[in-house]
This record gives structure tokens, sequence and C-alpha cells, in this order.
């Protein structure tokens, strides 16, 4: 019998915003698939999973999903790797499988193929396995890369996805900040857009700029040139012991920004 697939969100950073459906699941699941941005890294989501859920006893797939770089992106600073880092926990109860090695660019399909059939050998064998994402599944998830490869695979798979708090929710709750009322209009893009972006500041009434760091000084002088700049609020990482909330923007150094950091323009 087919083991069952479960994608759950795990929230933001802050084990106490997991569901009690998301907790559930992984306490139930036999395996537990996670994200890795680098080969042997750490996965935040696991992380958080971890001070919610006993995982002694559950095996870990590490699906290591490199990432493409674009003009846009660059080298983070120490300090900005330092603050954008997570550890997993030392549980000596559970067991490692990491799916691939370093790859370049070009193989990035053979990754998530390499991952598709780490978690169908476990589904044929009966297991039950959970994917845990960060925030949200279904806000820029890396689960979505796999799904339809999931299903052309298997097309009977049954996949459960358990929604989480997201950080754009997380956020706006920590900044106090209403993401729209009435009928207002609501925006969400990643900062990196740059040629939409003066646009998507006109037309709508909220803004929610992700992956900031890059552009930074981009965004600080479109925001001034628009007279919007005391609009616009930072939130980095959400919920987590670290969080930063600035109301302030230029306070903001760009050498401090990481990864999970993201701006709410509320005009």
């Amino acid at each position: 019998m087919t083991g069952t697939l479960r994608v759950v969100g795990v929230g933001p950073g802050d084990p106490e915003l997991m569901t009690v459906r998301a907790v559930k699941v992984i306490q139930q699941s036999d395996v537990i698939c996670v994200p890795t941005g680098k080969e042997g890294g750490s996965s935040l989501a696991l992380s958080i999973a971890a001070k919610a859920v006993n995982l002694d006893g559950k095996e870990v797939i590490e699906a290591y999903f490199p990432m493409k770089k674009t003009k846009q992106q660059g080298t983070k600073s120490a300090e900005a790797r330092k603050r954008g880092s997570a550890t997993v926990p030392k549980t000596s109860g559970f067991t490692n499988i990491r799916t691939s090695s370093l790859v370049d660019d070009g193989e990035l399909d053979q990754k998530w193929n390499e991952t598709v059939q780490a978690i169908l050998s476990k589904l044929e064998k009966g297991n039950d396995v959970v994917f845990l994402t960060l925030g949200d599944p279904t806000i820029y998830s890396t689960f979505f890369y796999l799904y339809d490869r999931l299903k052309e695979a298997l097309p009977d798979l049954h996949i459960e996805i358990i929604p989480g708090v997201s950080s754009i929710n997380a956020a706006a709750a920590r900044a106090s900040v209403s993401l729209g009322l009435a009928n207002e209009k609501i925006a969400l893009l990643p900062a990196n857009y740059m040629e939409d972006l003066k646009d998507t500041l006109t037309v709508f009434d909220t803004v929610v700029l992700m992956k900031v760091s890059k552009v930074w000084s981009e965004i600080m002088h479109l925001l001034t040139e628009m007279n919007i700049v005391d609009k616009a609020v930072f939130i980095s990482r959400a919920t987590m012991e670290d969080e930063q909330v600035i109301h302030d923007i230029r306070d903001v150094r760009q050498d401090e920004i990481n990864y999970f950091s993201l701006v709410i323009v509320r005009k």
C-alpha cells in the first residue's frame, strides 16, 4: 500500500505558530523531506519543527536544491550569512539521507528528479512522508518544483497540502500593519523586478517586497523619489529570536539585510 505524502508549512519561525494539524502529521510520519540551499546545509524548516515535535526515530531526506544566481544576486557578506543561517538541532534519534552532491546550475532538474525518486521510494514501501516548507507551502515554496514530477511518476498519488502562517502575515502582524481593507489592492512581488516596481507602487495600496537584500539601494532611491519612504516598514526574520522591525527604513543597513527580510509599503 502506497504511503501518504503531506506538504507541511511550519510557519515563519516561532514553533508556537505551527498549526495543530502540522504538528500532528509530523508526529505520525515515518519520513521527513527538507530542502536545503547547499550541500550538507542546515534546514531552518526542520529546526523549527524539531522545537515542536520529537523527531527521534524519523528518517530525514535532505533535498539539496542549488540556487541559480541572477545578475541581481551576489554573495552575502559574512555578517549577512551569519544572521541568515540556522542550525539543525542535534537529535541523535533521526537518520539523515542526502540526495545529492555539488552540481552545476544546468543540473538543477536532475536534483529535483533525485528528490522525487527518493520520496517515491519511501511512499512505495508504505511509508508516510512529510515535506517541510517554511511559511506556507503555496507561497514561493520549493515543493512546487516537484509537484508535477511526482504526479507524472505516480498519477494516483494523493498529495495533501497543509497551510502554514506565511512570513508575509507574520511580518505584518509584528509590524502592526493592516495589509488591506475593503476594496484596497494588495501586491506581492520579489523586489528584484525593479522594472515593474514603480508601476506596482503606483497602482496598489499595499505592496509587499520580498528578496530585498540585493536591490536595497534601488528600493530606497525609488521610494524616496516617489515620496513614500515614510510609508514603508522593514521586517527581518519575523517571529524569530533575532527579529527586527524598523519603521524608519532609512536606519536599515544594507550589509545586515538577510534573506528572510521584506518590506511592506502601505500607502
